[in-house]
């Protein structure tokens, strides 16, 4: 996970002075005789796509609604039956709940907006008569619904049975019903008209107890019409309060241990609105999960403390689900990352922090025998020879808890003989990774409550700034191995959260039995959202796309994955900068460390930017690649790149085939998965650039300096391309560069900046060095 601290910094246009190069030239005179040499198709693109403002995409799930998602001209096929324009109702019986009340609301509103058809509400004090009702939409459980429902087993399951002019769905409980009515949305939705089979009879058991996400849009933000969304995605739970106690408690000593500098702060939870959330999240049937934020220090005054704690939380909040006991926040004398125990005993920092956690069920079980509680041991070692340590983790746990299980962290990757293994969040590898593996093994072993996991099904860190990532054969390979696996219950894609998109609409299909076999998936989202007659050049893209994520060696939350596009190619300082302490008695690199920002490029943590060391005592970009050679990272990220655009040259040509009123999100889908593509290219980049400026202060060759100077000139010449490129993706999709944890990481304007640098470094910097050293 990626704790970041956050600065502000004011605006671009607040401090950068306009720039002039020291030739005369002005900078966008220079910027202008390059020229905005942009492909044809990104020309029309950027053409039909109007500009958005940052945070539109905020506000439009915040606030937005159905929009029109009827195709014209189509019609039922023989074995289809429709629900007519008008003269149809929808049932549910009085008194059923409100999830229940609120999914059969959320369909009528569908139907109406999205498909141009009215139906009438109806709530008679019983159901049973179903089978004698016409032109009808009848939702109820299997007690509601006699002769229903009888091979339903578990909540969320739900069946479906179509006639002519009827349309049954009995869930095993209400919540069954209501997402069983979400899915018949998506059936008309994939369809474009209101047409369901008409001999549609299918049991749809659900495959997870408990699936459970972040919000997309940041800390604690959930207002109704997102809650909707994250029901209608097939989700029963929210993980809320993340990194603060629901009272709004922090443990004693929890400022001052995280080692991250003093000016390192979490937000403190307002008990009022996290029970609003909980309230408001409940009427959608969605459970909440919030963290116990505590330092344990082993001592019977510091065990009394957190029994207290526990009690006070769990009695004012009796409506929470279950508590994450995450190793981040809940943790034993010293605080570490992961990876970060230096000489540390940990298994006996385990067998405390076990203790701590029996201490939370204890008092947990207490006041609610029903409450889950999920210890999360993320930061202690996984890398792929600790399976013993992590089996070791799980045999200290009581076994009425649920482990909550870091699912790809740890797996091994080689490359060209080269090995290492996966630093965080990715998708580069399926999964589970053998530590992984070896904790689900032992917990079934032991007959554990259950066992969850955390793990990435449409998003992830590795490219943590886009929205979701189009890799959908390769995220399907990972829904089966979860499956398979036998895990439980899912906390789904940290911390990015849920943003629609067509595979976070795949994985909801997946998450129930009875689902359509991949190909037949994925050709209806592509006929929808590419038209008709794009199919195989649709799926043929998605198919390169998803070989070319299992090359890229750069994993976990990264510069070069999330920032790659906005990481200037540094030849020298800058000089623009914020405040700076070279030479005060305070301690510059303290202040970095402490702000998290570098000043000389401050709009992005400094964990997220590759940067040079001047001193030329590091290779930066050899140290980036570790434990790879830089050679074969490179070598990787390329061949990756390559992969990436084989794929775009058939998803370029199925949006420019789309119809008109499908253009404008075909041009959106494809722009987002090039900058997918420029983010490996102008990772590499960077990496080389860097790795040719660190070469050219230690050689007093001349032909060398000279064959050195000319490559990187042709960097930069590649870098101001995509890069232009990017601003305008950026321009016009604000989803991109946004990850909440840290906000926007990037956005249009430091795109801007970032050619400004990339000019200075090619008509002033670079020729400056040449003829000094000629």
């Amino acid at each position: 996970m990626n704790r970041r601290r956050f600065l502000s910094v004011s605006p671009l246009s607040a401090w950068a002075p306009t720039l002039v190069l020291r030739n005369g030239l002005s900078l966008e005179r220079a910027q202008n005789q390059e020229g905005a040499r942009f492909s044809d198709f990104d020309s029309q693109a950027f053409a039909a796509l109007p500009p958005e403002k940052s945070y539109a995409f905020h506000n439009l799930l915040s606030n937005g609604g159905w929009q029109l998602r009827r195709a014209a001209h189509v019609y039922p096929t023989p074995s289809e039956m429709a629900i007519a324009e008008s003269g149809w109702s929808i049932s549910i019986k009085s008194g059923a709940g409100e999830p229940l009340r609120r999914a059969a609301d959320d369909l009528r509103g569908y139907l109406s907006i999205g498909m141009n058809t009215q139906v009438q509400q109806e709530a008679p004090s019983s159901v049973a008569d179903w089978a004698s009702r016409k032109r009808a939409i009848i939702a109820g459980t299997r007690a509601d619904l006699p002769g229903c429902g009888s091979s339903l087993t578990g909540s969320k399951d739900y069946e479906l049975k179509v006639s002519e002019d009827r349309i049954v769905v009995c869930g095993y409980d209400e919540l069954g019903a209501a997402h069983g009515l979400y899915n018949l949305e998506e059936r008309m939705d994939l369809r474009e008209a209101p047409f369901l089979p008409r001999d549609l009879n299918t049991v749809r058991h659900s495959l997870l107890k408990v699936r459970m996400t972040m919000s997309g849009l940041g800390w604690m933000e959930w207002p109704d019409q997102y809650l909707a969304c994250v029901a209608r995605h097939g989700f029963d739970a929210i993980f809320e309060s993340v990194y603060s106690n629901p009272d709004g408690s922090v443990a004693p000593t929890w400022l001052a241990d995280i080692p991250y500098g003093v000016s390192y702060r979490f937000r403190r939870q307002n008990p009022a609105h996290l029970r609003d959330v909980v309230r408001r999240a409940a009427g959608y049937g969605i459970r909440v999960y919030c963290p116990i934020i505590y330092h344990l220090d082993g001592t019977t005054q510091n065990e009394d403390g957190l029994r207290a704690l526990v009690r006070n939380v769990v009695t004012q909040f009796p409506e929470v689900r279950g508590y994450v006991l995450l190793t981040e926040g809940f943790w034993y004398k010293t605080w570490f990352g992961a990876g970060g125990h230096g000489a540390i005993d940990l298994r006996d920092w385990v067998r405390n922090w076990a203790k701590g956690v029996s201490i939370v069920a204890e008092e947990c079980y207490k006041l609610d025998p029903t409450v889950e509680v999920l210890p999360w041991d993320y930061n202690i070692d996984f890398r792929p020879f600790q399976a013993d340590l992590k089996k070791f983790v799980i045999d200290q746990l009581a076994p009425s808890t649920i482990p909550l299980v870091t699912w790809e962290n740890g797996k091994s990757l080689t490359f060209d003989g080269e090995n290492g293994y996966v630093r965080d969040y990715s998708i580069s590898e399926i999964g589970p990774s053998e530590v992984a593996a070896a904790q689900i093994a032992e917990a079934k072993k032991r007959g554990m409550r259950g066992i969850y996991t955390n793990a990435d099904t449409w998003s992830s860190n590795q490219f943590g700034t886009f929205p979701y990532l189009p890799f959908p054969y390769q995220w399907y390979e990972r829904y089966r191995a979860l499956e398979e696996h036998g895990i439980d219950g899912t906390l789904e894609c940290w911390s990015i959260g849920l943003k629609p998109n067509f595979v976070a609409e795949m994985r909801t299909w997946y998450c129930w039995s009875d689902a359509p076999t991949l190909e037949v998936l994925l050709r209806q989202i592509a006929r929808r959202d590419f038209g008709p007659g794009s199919e195989e050049l649709v799926l043929e893209a998605w198919k390169r796309f998803s070989a070319a994520i299992r090359m890229v060696p750069d994993t976990g939350p990264t510069a070069g994955g999330n920032n790659a596009v906005a990481n200037p190619l540094f030849f020298e300082e800058p000089e623009s900068h914020i405040m700076t302490l070279k030479h005060s008695f305070f301690d510059q690199q303290e202040w970095v460390e402490a702000s998290n920002a570098n000043p000389y490029w401050p709009y992005v943590f400094r964990d997220y930017l590759i940067y040079p060391d001047f001193t030329n005592q590091v290779n930066k970009a050899e140290e980036y690649a570790k434990p790879f050679s830089l050679k074969v990272f490179k070598k990787y990220l390329r061949l990756a790149s390559a992969g990436m655009e084989k794929g775009l040259q058939s998803y370029r040509r199925a949006a420019l085939n789309a119809p008109a009123a499908k253009k404008r999100n075909a041009f959106r889908e494809v722009l987002l998965a090039e900058q997918i593509e420029r983010m490996m290219r102008s990772n590499e980049a960077v990496l080389e650039f860097e790795d040719l400026r660190f070469r050219l202060a230690k050689t007093n060759d001349p032909s060398e300096r000279l064959r050195m100077l000319g490559r990187m000139k042709e960097i930069v010449q590649e870098e101001i391309t995509r890069t232009r490129a990017s601003l305008e993706t950026a321009r016009r999709d604000s989803r991109l560069g946004f990850e909440w944890e840290n906000d926007y990481m990037y956005w249009p304007e430091v795109l801007e900046k970032k050619l400004q640098l990339l000019q200075i470094t090619l008509i002033e910097q670079i020729p400056a060095y040449q003829r000094k050293h000629s």
